[in-house]
């Protein structure tokens, strides 16, 4: 449960700096953007795998490149479900799935794959 919401701080940290960074994506506070940040894993879970499956030729054909705008989707999926969390355009969703993926994969490295050796 901890590394549950220790994923969770690390997607609302990679958020806060993609709202920080980039003009077109914003939150009016920080329970909404912890909430965004929980709405995404739950997104990421169950609708990006069907979207991927769906859109897989495309992704096929673009050499993996369409799947940034899969991730700018989902991005933009829990703005469409978060009043309080937003997402201007799909450029600022690009960046903002590019800014939210790094900072995941970092704290990801940083918190390792809870595996006991």
């Amino acid at each position: 449960m901890s590394r549950f919401l220790a994923r969770v701080l690390i997607a609302a940290l990679g958020l806060w700096l993609a709202a920080v960074v980039l003009a077109g994506v914003s939150y009016s506070g920080w329970l909404d953007l912890l909430l965004a940040a929980l709405l995404l894993g739950l997104v990421n879970a169950i609708v990006r795998p069907i979207v991927f499956l769906l859109t897989l030729p495309l992704t096929i054909l673009t050499l993996g490149l369409f799947l940034l705008v899969v991730n700018a989707a989902m991005i933009g999926l829990v703005a469409l479900l978060l009043p309080g969390f937003t997402i201007s355009g799909l450029i600022p969703g690009i960046l903002a799935s590019i800014i939210v993926g790094v900072v995941s994969w970092i704290g990801g490295a940083v918190l390792g794959d809870g595996k006991s050796d």
